[in-house]
């Protein structure tokens, strides 16, 4: 029996145990759970091993050490340290160490998500919004954005004017929000069909 066909049964056994799960939770089921968690656990260690960690560590000493640029080499070792105190998270009497290179992780995150939740949507949502009323597209543009600012504007009661505005901004909020819904649930629907078409394409050849 070839490796390929070995994997396609393994692959189909695995699809056909999460698929039970339509019928009731049964140890099938937890076992494909298992096995998939650990799979993605075990692949993202061996990924942040492979293009993170060596490359951006080891070889980079190694390459820095050897052109002897020993600051660049040696300030290396702070990233490490900061790496292994956050295992140490493991250790409960040693876990207060591990806060410190948490703190710096969030910390870096936050400030690099803000930055690019501004330059990727802030910044392109208002050059948007600045277009020329030239057609109708931008005109719904501009409502859109107005009448959904007018919805979240607190300051005033939504009665009169502000009200059927702030009224008109939930149509485009909930529109968007059904958009955005939509897409996701096309999105699992495509891989539903690609399991399909594995089962029935690949494991059983019903269909060419």
């Amino acid at each position: 029996m070839s490796s390929d066909l070995i994997g396609t049964w393994l692959a189909a056994t695995l699809t056909l145990a999460i698929f039970s799960f339509l019928y009731r939770d049964n140890p099938l089921y937890r076992a494909a759970e298992h096995v998939y968690v650990g799979i993605s656990a075990g692949f993202a260690v061996i990924y942040a091993w492979a293009f993170d960690v060596y490359p951006m560590l080891v070889e980079s000493f190694k390459v820095h050490l050897g052109a002897k640029n020993y600051f660049e080499a040696y300030i290396l070792i702070i990233p490490a340290l900061l790496g292994v105190a956050m295992l140490l998270r493991s250790i409960p009497k040693l876990t207060w160490i591990s806060r410190w290179p948490i703190s710096f992780t969030i910390g870096i995150g936050a400030g690099l998500g803000l930055i690019a939740a501004i330059q990727g949507y802030l910044l392109p949502q208002i050059f948007d919004t600045l277009r020329p009323l030239i057609n109708i597209n931008n005109a719904i543009i501009y409502i859109g954005v107005i009448t959904t600012l007018t919805y979240f504007y607190f300051s005033r009661e939504h009665k009169g004017l502000t009200g059927t505005v702030a009224r008109i901004g939930i149509i485009f909020i909930m529109v968007a929000f059904g958009a955005s819904f939509g897409y996701t649930v096309m999105a699992r629907v495509s891989l539903l069909i690609g399991r399909f078409y594995f089962l029935f394409h690949d494991w059983l050849p019903l269909i060419r």
